[in-house]
Parts: C-alpha cells; sequence; structure tokens
C-alpha cells in the first residue's frame, strides 16, 4: 500500500463525481498529483475510490465518503485486511474491461 499521498480540506478536486474524471490529490510536500479516476464502488456498505495517477501504472485505493456540498473525502485504507478486501472487489468489479490486465500486475507489486 502506498501511503505517501494524503487528501484534505485544501485539495482542489472536481467535486461532480458523475462528470469527474481527474481529480488532484496534494502530497506531503503540498505538490499535486493529477489522478484518473477509474471508479468509486461499495465494499460492506463502505464506499471507495479507485484512482490512477497520469504516467503511473499503480492503481490507488482511497476510502470515500460524500460530503455537502457535492464535496468528498479522501481516506487511507491503514488495515491491511481491509486493503485486501477493497484490492480484491477492486479486481473483480473491473476486471472484465479491456485494460484489467494493467491493473493485475500492479496489485501483485502493491502486497
Amino acid at each position: 500500500m502506498n501511503d505517501k499521498h494524503v487528501h484534505d480540506e485544501n485539495c482542489n478536486h472536481d467535486h461532480d463525481h458523475e462528470e469527474m474524471d481527474i481529480v488532484y490529490l496534494t502530497l506531503e510536500d503540498d505538490s499535486e498529483l493529477e489522478c484518473e479516476v477509474i471508479g468509486i464502488f461499495e465494499v460492506e456498505d463502505k464506499g471507495y475510490i479507485a484512482l490512477l495517477p497520469m504516467g503511473e501504472e499503480e492503481v490507488l485505493l482511497y476510502g470515500y465518503k460524500e460530503l455537502e456540498n457535492d464535496e468528498f473525502d479522501l481516506q487511507a485504507i491503514e488495515d491491511e485486511e481491509e486493503f485486501d478486501l477493497v484490492s480484491e472487489a477492486f479486481y473483480a468489479l473491473y476486471s472484465d474491461e479491456d485494460d484489467s490486465e494493467e491493473y493485475d500486475d500492479e496489485f501483485e507489486d502493491e502486497e
């Protein structure tokens, strides 16, 4: 799991998740990471989001919670069991897509 990415109230996100394709994560050094939104999904009644940083191959998974005013918050998944469960759910949900092979290798590298 890659915990170097931090989301906070200073992030500049496109908050309309119906049209959202790109979000910007603010890193610890205050730089921004541009990420494509692969999908928003639920596991055991909790929301999660899968992000793919531009020019990268490693998919990032975060807890996802909708806030007021069409805003949202991301939380790092710090529990290893929860991360494994979310990774498996993500793979199962998106394995039927044409580019699923690239995600398969990334999860092998993360664990």
